[in-house]
Order: C-alpha cells, then structure tokens, then sequence
C-alpha cells in the first residue's frame, strides 16, 4: 500500500499565504496533526518512507513513522517562484497555479507532473510485486499529483482536487501485482 499524506499545518496555511520553497515547519497544530496521524496509523508498518525535501514535509513523515525519511527532490512542493509567501485572494491565477506571465520563477506544470511521475514510475517498478507499506510524504500539489499518477489525470487539468487536507492522507495500490 502506499500512503500519500500531505503535511500538517504551517503558520502560511494558516494565514492563507501560497507556501512553496519558502515555507515554514510545522506550527504546534502541525505537530498535533502529524502526532494524531501517528496514532491512527500505529498498526501499519511502514517499510520505506519517502519525503519532499520541504522541513514540514520531513517532520510530517517522520513523527508519522518514528524513522528517517529518504529525501526526493522529485516530491519537492512546487516552485511558486515570486508568488511564493503571497496571500492566497491577491496572487493572480492560471488555472490552478499562480500565472507565469505575472510572477517571475513559476515551475512549469508539465515539468513538475513529469519528476513526480518519474519518482512514482520507478516506485513502482521497484516495489509493484511486493508486500510493502510506503509513505510518501509531500504537498498539496504533490500529493495532487500523486492521485493523478493513480486514477488519472482530471479532464480540467486540475490535480489539486486529488489532494488531502493538512494532515490528512490517501491510500493507493500499484496498477499491477504482476
């Protein structure tokens, strides 16, 4: 089984603010949120624990787990560029994601969907026939991605609709045990 979960709580979700790169750690209902995690998910042993190289991210993963996450770059949030840290109602929007004709620095979205596929396309090709429990701890926009790379991509291009709450998680199985 593999276990996407989303961080707990930061101060910049709380505020509302766009939190990408430039993000903060986990605020106390973060550590509150990761620690209830922790408990509902105190019978799952978790063979490999995979994380965004974001410190929310990490600690997320790790108070979930109780063991060390192996950093990716490939989960990492995406790049917001100048709208990083800006409050959600005054950041100009391109679909789901800050406009790159406004804001300098904004990842392109077919880049960050194609080093997301890329770490879950060599995930699975390592562990597709094996009894394991994975945790993957990313974003929003990560974990978005992730329920795309599962049950597709949505018709409006929009991968944010497959992601959790702050600390909240979804559970998907590989295509094939095969």
């Amino acid at each position: 089984m593999i276990y996407v979960l989303r961080h707990g709580q930061a101060d910049l979700n709380k505020e509302g603010r766009l939190q990408g790169r430039r993000g903060l750690p986990l605020n106390h209902y973060g550590i509150q949120q990761a620690e209830s995690l922790r408990d509902e998910m105190m019978n799952v042993k978790f063979d490999y624990i995979f994380s965004s190289p974001q410190e929310r991210a990490i600690q997320t993963a790790e108070i979930v787990s109780g063991m060390k996450a192996v950093i990716d770059p490939r989960l990492d949030v995406f790049d917001l560029g100048e709208a990083d840290l800006r409050h959600r109602e005054e950041v100009s929007m391109s679909g789901p994601i800050p406009d790159p004709e406004v804001y300098e620095g904004i990842e392109d979205i077919n880049g960050f969907m194609k080093r997301v596929y890329q770490f879950m396309i060599e995930l699975e090709a390592e562990h597709r026939t094996s009894d394991v429990n994975i945790l993957i701890s990313g974003h929003r926009c990560t974990t978005g991605c992730i329920g795309a790379y599962f049950i597709g991509e949505p018709d409006d291009g929009n991968l944010l609709k497959y992601s959790s709450d702050n600390g909240r998680y979804n559970v998907y199985n590989f295509r094939s045990n095969g």
